[in-house]
């Protein structure tokens, strides 16, 4: 088990730290010096989660203006003077790179910050640092292990250092659950902000798409790229929800929430893992007692029928929208997908020496987004997982929101074969663009997996009251125990 030091800010959330910092007992400066010698202590040394790929050198700056405008009476919301890390598929127009993990990008730069960045820094909010990923948001290889980049290395789960953080957001949650910032933002395309919340033991909100501006995120998909919070409650995560929004998302932390509200269960994305399901049951047990009426199956139809088409979309739209994205790029870097793949050949030894780029060069023999083969499988998918999927269960059963397991449990990290991913409820809310939340539901032999509470299209403040009363009830989060390996 790996020496990780007690922590002065342990189980403290943005609520608790707002409190400290409006009565002068704690400044945004000591905060911040406080969660760079976490980091420091945690992730680059001890346990080395590698889920910090760069601190920001301005923090420090940046946490006594925030001080500043506090002791003149200008605070910006509850934000303000709270240190949160973000992705590094997320632009900063400031000193730090963003390179979603790869060294392509390493000699350019963004213009400008990305509309979840500029919302965030709007909120008083302090950019602490960018957190590791899977390289290329976990688009480059069908066999990837989540959570390595050639820049930032492996990251990895601190409940089990040999353990996957999941991805492609695993820097962002493996370093909320240790701690080394009051909350993280991540990116989801599927599963990237849900399966690293359930495996690193936090919360997760993936937001209908459109909700947090999509703007200056390195892309995969416009249709389904979003930027969503990370944090270790779900009133933390709906208030960074609230300050990225581009509309008002009202939070109700109401712990009675679930008296009445019908709550579909979708068996049809459940049954991937024994251990899994027992949590589930427990999940479903403790929505019962707090006077959910459960409507028991409501399965989303063509859950499993949206694979296809949906790598069809993914394909089209990561040539189309990366292309665009480099272009508009300052400096030295390549401007093509073409480019891209000639890049990591000539870098072979770092940056194809644990997988290789199979998607890259299967989007780079695609076509327009004019193509017929794009057009019907867009509308293939809109079709199946809106309108014949998550609208047509919802309404049928006149549900508030439907549950089931968010992912398996961690598995062992192994670069030559890639991931052993189990199974999820990832897809449905991914492909449609609806909302998802992820809860801690417990553990499997001491690994933390999820609940994710599933809507229609901006049902986000439902969902999150659903999702707070759920934890309320339950309290399943633990703390993470840094150990070595399981026994």
């Amino acid at each position: 088990m790996a020496e990780v030091p007690a922590f002065a800010h342990a189980g403290a959330t943005i609520a608790d730290l707002g409190v400290q910092l409006a009565s002068g007992e704690l400044t945004s400066r000591t905060l911040t010096e406080d969660y760079l010698a976490r980091i420091d202590a945690v992730d680059a040394q001890g346990a080395t989660l590698r889920s910090v790929i760069e601190v920001n050198p301005d923090a420090l700056s940046i946490a006594r203006q925030r001080d500043d405008e506090r002791t003149a009476g200008a605070t910006r919301g509850p934000l303000h003077g709270i240190p949160i890390l973000v992705k590094d598929n997320l632009d900063t127009g400031d000193r730090m790179l963003t390179t979603a993990g790869s060294l392509a990008l390493m000699t350019s730069r963004p213009r400008g910050d990305a509309g979840a960045v500029r919302r965030l820094r709007e909120a008083g909010a302090i950019v602490l640092g960018k957190t590791n990923l899977s390289e290329w948001a976990n688009f480059r290889s069908s066999h990837s292990s989540s959570g390595w980049s050639a820049r930032g290395g492996q990251c990895r789960n601190p409940y089990a250092l040999d353990r996957t953080p999941c991805g492609s957001s695993s820097g962002s949650g493996a370093a909320v659950a240790a701690e080394l910032c009051a909350a993280a933002i991540g990116t989801e395309t599927d599963g990237s902000i849900v399966c690293p919340s359930s495996v690193n033991g936090i919360v997760g909100v993936k937001p209908t798409v459109g909700l947090v501006a999509g703007d200056g995120i390195v892309p995969i998909s416009h249709t389904q790229d979003t930027a969503g919070p990370m944090a270790r409650c779900v009133a933390d995560a709906a208030a960074l929800l609230a300050a990225i929004a581009e509309r008002p998302v009202p939070f109700d932390p109401d712990p009675g929430a679930l008296r009445g509200a019908r709550i579909g269960v979708a068996r049809n994305l459940a049954g991937f893992h024994e251990g899994v399901d027992a949590r589930f049951e427990d999940a479903l047990a403790a929505l019962r007692e707090e006077g959910a009426e459960i409507v028991d199956p409501a399965d989303v139809p063509h859950a499993g029928d949206l694979e296809e088409p949906e790598m069809e979309v993914l394909l089209f739209e990561f040539k189309a929208d990366l292309e665009a994205y480099l272009s508009v790029r300052d400096g030295e870097t390549p401007r093509t997908l073409e480019q891209l793949i000639a890049f990591n050949r000539e870098h072979a030894d770092v940056e194809l020496a644990a997988f290789g780029q199979d998607l890259f060069e299967k989007a780079a023999a695609k076509g327009t987004l004019e193509d017929r083969a794009y057009t019907e499988a867009l509308a293939t998918c809109g079709r199946l997982a809106r309108a014949e999927g998550l609208d047509a269960v919802l309404a049928a059963h006149r549900l508030d929101a439907i549950v089931a397991p968010t992912a398996g449990p961690g598995w062992l990290i192994d670069p030559i074969n890639g991931d052993a991913y189990s199974g999820g409820d990832a897809a449905p809310a991914a492909v449609s663009g609806y909302p998802s939340v992820s809860v801690p539901m417990g553990a499997v032999s001491g690994l933390p997996v999820g609940v994710s509470f599933l809507g229609g299209a901006w049902s986000e403040p439902a969902l999150l009251r659903l999702a707070f009363a759920f934890e309320r009830a339950t309290g399943h989060r633990a703390a993470p125990t840094f150990a070595a390996s399981l026994p």
